[in-house]
């Protein structure tokens, strides 16, 4: 599971530049890809030796009685509670403010590692203002520019290095992990209980319902598998509306754990923004998933219902088209047996291998068939596939301009993959890659 580091701080202190900075990249949404569900506050970093989730807040003022000021206050306390260490950044040029001072006092109560940034420190004069910020009584203060890429470098090697995380996998590889996720009050709880057949979390109507994460082995038809809890939100007192915005964190733990995710809706609400936000992340994550209309006892149906619930899925997880659809009702156990059945389904594709004859036959009919675009006015040529992977499938294909393959023909490639080698209910992975000059 990797780590999570939460940067907090002032607001306009220069944290979404060094997000940037560490994610590698500006971060940007597309439409009608999987990327436009990205909370665009959350980033999985792999471009170092440890590699972690990245959390930017929105700005943190202790004291003030602007609304918006108050919810970024709040998220950045949430983010602070759920992160295994913390990147508080001040500004040198604006000095050090009471504002500052407040913020490390709370952070003083936080058991966990807090490196001190001062940001901004572009040259000389901005290191000799830093001084100012050691009558903070902290044990070391890290000068960096986030925006030049000074001292980030320095400042990441200690961070790595205090960051828990564990190499090793679970003990056990052969138990199906399956992550219970959703916004609060969607009834994960409750299913979680009716998948185990006894009450092994607390299952309450309010949003936020205090409680620890859950992992639970249970065996059916004598085969094993572990049960992912997420853990809701785990102070009471909060709003619904502050609670939606939270839920994402929670998931992301959850998810990274798991082989096959249940992102479960509510029938009552339909679907919202933040569901495809938790869906968006189990999709880019590689992740098997299966859509659980929970609460579906509660509506009063026709012979459309269904029908209709499906198409608005469909219409708002357009990088889902593969994934299953149940409805459900926890409350009263209605065709909840069919879960761990499409679990099965599901991770039988999500582990399956295909013969590389049988690959490449179908790749290159495929291709016989709808012949790539032309690329810059040259010719696409492919040469061969093969499996490098499961969890998900994975593949690559050797072509001379990869660079050169559209979005649109890679889905063309995987939808052939799909229909042929029966991978309807599991993502798929497509790796297009030059071969060496030695090989052409």
């Amino acid at each position: 599971m990797k780590p999570i580091i939460a940067i907090v701080g002032r607001p306009n202190v220069g944290k979404s530049t060094l997000f940037n900075r560490l994610v590698g990249r500006r971060k940007a949404m597309v439409d009608d890809m999987p990327g436009v569900t990205r909370d665009r506050n959350y980033a999985e970093v792999n471009r170092f030796d440890v590699p972690f989730i990245l959390v930017d807040t929105g700005g943190f003022e202790p004291e003030t009685s602007d609304k918006l000021l108050q919810q970024m206050r709040e998220q950045s306390r949430f983010a602070m509670e759920e992160a295994d260490l913390i990147l508080f950044v001040m500004d040198a040029r604006d000095g050090l403010t009471p504002a500052d001072r407040d913020v490390v006092e709370l952070l003083r109560r936080i058991n966990k590692p807090v490196f001190h940034i001062i940001n901004k420190v572009d040259g000389e004069k901005q290191e000799a203002n830093a001084g100012d910020f050691y009558c903070l009584g902290v044990d070391h203060i890290h000068t960096i520019s986030a925006e030049h890429n000074r001292g980030v470098g320095d400042l990441m090697d200690e961070v790595l290095a205090a960051l828990p995380y564990n190499r090793d996998k679970d003990e056990d590889e052969e138990i199906t992990r399956i992550a219970v996720v959703g916004r609060p009050n969607v009834g994960k709880s409750t299913l979680v209980n009716r998948l185990l057949g006894y009450e092994r979390v607390v299952a309450n109507p309010t949003a936020g319902t205090t409680r620890d994460a859950v992992d639970t082995r249970f065996t059916v038809n004598k085969k094993p598998y572990l049960l992912i809890d997420t853990a809701g939100i785990r102070r009471k007192g909060k709003t619904v509306e502050k609670v939606e915005k939270y839920s994402v964190m929670d998931a992301l733990r959850s998810i990274e754990r798991a082989d096959v995710v249940l992102i479960v809706l509510n029938a009552e609400e339909g679907v919202t923004e933040q569901d495809t936000k938790i869906a968006g992340y189990a999709y880019e994550a590689g992740r098997g998933c299966i859509f659980v209309v929970n609460k579906w006892d509660t509506l009063q149906k026709d012979n459309s219902s269904i029908g209709k619930f499906t198409d608005d899925i469909r219409r708002h997880f357009k990088y889902l088209p593969f994934a299953p659809i149940l409805f459900i009702s926890a409350s009263t156990g209605q065709r909840t047996g069919k879960i761990i059945t499409e679990v099965d389904r599901v991770m039988e594709q999500y582990c399956k291998r295909v013969p590389t004859g049988e690959l490449n036959r179908i790749f290159n009919q495929a291709v016989d068939e709808n012949h790539a675009p032309l690329d810059g006015g040259r010719r696409v040529k492919f040469y061969y596939a093969t499996q490098v992977g499961v969890k998900p499938p994975s593949f690559v294909i050797f072509t001379n301009r990869p660079e050169g393959i559209h979005f649109s023909y890679e889905r063309y490639i995987m939808n052939r993959f799909r229909e042929a080698f029966c991978f309807d209910g599991t993502p798929l992975k497509l790796i297009f890659r030059g071969r060496d000059k030695k090989d052409t």
